[in-house]
């Protein structure tokens, strides 16, 4: 039996690096809070620095699973990888780790104020979206 790849739409395009954009930028976050120097760190208000300073291993290591596996899914995605669609799956559980910190077990909205929700909320509604999307472009036969 042969299975026969469809072609992809421009949209399946626009998505696969808009994807990848965005999980590059989310990479680029993760390496400037897990590098960055006493420099930096001092600059930073005090109620910032102290939740930063204050996030647990397991937090980080999730907020590292996010964005590495998104970044891997959207190059999947890109290569039309069935994977990317499991790989997207793996990173939106880092997500939904990182945020349950950053929701329920950290001050951030204290911090940050309603106005910090946003990034966060947009952030687990793109991770779904690209499961969603992943998904429904491996059933049209778009992904192997």
């Amino acid at each position: 039996m042969t299975t026969e790849q469809i072609k992809p739409a421009t949209s399946f395009w626009v998505v696969a690096i808009l994807a990848l954009i965005w999980n590059g930028m989310g990479v680029a976050a993760y390496l400037g809070q897990v590098t960055m120097g006493e420099e930096a760190l001092q600059a930073m208000p005090e109620e910032q620095r102290n939740l930063l300073q204050s996030t647990p291993a397991w937090a980080t290591g999730a907020f590292a699973l996010a964005v590495w596996g998104g970044l891997l899914g959207s190059l999947l995605l890109l290569m039309r990888k069935k994977l990317a669609s499991m790989v997207f799956i793996v990173s939106f559980a880092g997500i939904v780790v990182q945020m349950s910190h950053a929701f329920f077990l950290s001050n951030s909205i204290e911090v940050y104020g309603p106005g910090g929700m946003i990034m966060p909320v947009m952030v687990l509604a793109f991770g779904a979206y690209l499961i969603y999307f992943s998904r429904n472009a491996a059933s049209k036969g778009v992904l192997q």
